[in-house]
């Protein structure tokens, strides 16, 4: 049996049930199980920035590429600063936040795509 397999074996019974089974994320039970639904669309919406942005990335000119490059680690930076702080050696992500903001960027590519595709890449939308 494989290292891994033997971990998850071992960890099984410290994990809550709601991690191995679909969770109700209509009606999460209580907080952890909110978290874990909530993670579920951070993960995706992050899946969706980064095809969008990597698609993008394609049609762009190299001017382009560094114009969206730049902006792309300016909406990081603010992304974090507004989403998460530190206290000490703690580190607090408001999730919530940090799955609205990437939504809304990964829709804000997808803008640009469609631009893209139909009047032409305008670099001057990509800041």
């Amino acid at each position: 049996m494989k290292p891994y397999a033997v971990a998850a074996l071992l960890l099984a019974p410290l994990v809550p049930f709601s991690v191995w089974a679909n969770s109700n994320c209509d009606k999460p039970r209580n907080d952890f199980d909110g978290l874990y639904c909530l993670n579920k669309v951070y993960i995706e919406a992050d899946k969706e920035l980064n095809e969008n942005y990597g698609k993008l990335r394609g049609m762009l000119d190299e001017a382009g590429k560094k114009t969206l490059r730049s902006g792309q680690l300016r909406w990081m930076e603010q992304r974090n600063s507004e989403c998460s702080r530190r206290e000490g050696t703690r580190f607090f992500v408001n999730l919530d936040c940090a799955a609205n903001t990437t939504i809304e960027r990964a829709q804000f590519l997808q803008n640009r795509i469609r631009e893209c595709n139909s009047a032409g890449c305008q670099n001057s939308k990509l800041d």
